[in-house]
């Protein structure tokens, strides 16, 4: 959902808040085999993440790996962290290494930035995370509150493109102008002492109003790397749309192109993907679903 500093003028850079949501969400199964086999979704991804892995863990990598669900990648979901910390987990079950998800974060250099993916693997919910100091490993985790179970978010996705990635988000940070540090304080405090108090006491509205504020500071800085506000041109013009029938807490997910917005049930939910399916037909590359916030982190089982 954004970051909250990125002057880094007190020290720390990027400091974050996001959502773990359940619909979305990468699901594998790691088994012994006479040889190494990783099929499913996302494959070359989990391939890679195993190679890297076992490498650094000095274990064998002489499984079956079968992944059959994942998150889309480059879409601002998270995928790549969600990825390399579910087989990194499953690795650690299964060969009993007795690491912890930071170490595992840490081996495969997540966290770079935003704290959010191991957050909300470790514990789901809202997360705030402390950014990046001199000193730190993985961004610590400062707040992580219950998202209130009836909540929807509803997010659009442009299946032309993808958010910046890999060397393309290193040149684009390198090439952003120094954030506000007046800016950066407002932010700060707008969430600290409205944002989260909001979603404790269960009131979308002000939640929203902070987000939505947030968003666009950040989207507006980001705008000369990404062509505007969002990144997706046919995805502005669904959000825009969206805030017409009232939504709450609309930006976009990482670097995108994917939008996401808030209301306050699901009937709402579905009254609006159904109407926004219908308005936006005519663009088959767009497409609306429905989340729930997830307040619990990864399961793992042996079985």
């Amino acid at each position: 959902m954004g970051f909250v500093d990125l002057s880094g003028s007190l020290g720390r850079h990027f400091g974050s808040i996001g959502i773990a949501l359940n619909e979305h969400g990468t699901r594998l199964t790691v088994s012994k085999a006479a040889q190494r086999t990783v099929i499913g979704a996302s494959a070359q991804r989990a391939g890679q993440c195993l190679t890297q892995l076992c490498q650094a863990l000095k274990v064998s990598d002489k499984l079956n790996i079968t992944v059959e669900s994942a998150i889309p990648e480059h879409v601002g979901l998270g995928s790549g962290t969600q990825m390399a910390l579910a087989i990194g987990s499953a690795l650690n079950a299964f060969y009993d290494l007795g690491l912890t998800v930071r170490e595992i974060a840490s081996v495969m250099d997540r966290g770079l930035r935003s704290g959010i993916g191991i957050g909300t693997f470790e514990q789901g919910g809202l997360i705030v995370d402390g950014g990046r100091g001199a000193e730190t490993i993985t961004p610590p985790v400062l707040v992580r509150l219950d998202v209130p179970k009836g909540w929807r978010f509803i997010l659009v996705f442009d299946s032309r493109g993808q958010g910046l990635h890999g060397q393309q988000e290193i040149q684009a940070f390198k090439s952003l102008p120094v954030f506000p540090q007046q800016e950066a304080a407002r932010l700060c405090y707008l969430l600290l002492m409205r944002g989260l108090p909001a979603i404790a006491e269960n009131n979308i509205s002000q939640f929203g109003d902070v987000i939505t504020q947030l968003q666009r500071s950040v989207g507006e800085h980001f705008a000369p790397v990404q062509g505007g506000v969002f990144a997706s041109a046919n995805v502005a013009e669904a959000m825009h749309w969206l805030n017409q029938q009232g939504v709450v807490a609309m930006g976009q997910t990482s670097w995108g192109p994917t939008g996401f917005c808030a209301v306050e049930d699901v009937d709402l939910a579905e009254r609006l993907v159904q109407e926004a399916r219908r308005r936006f037909a005519g663009s088959d590359k767009l497409s609306f679903s429905i989340a729930s916030a997830r307040n619990s982190g990864s399961d793992i089982n042996i079985i």
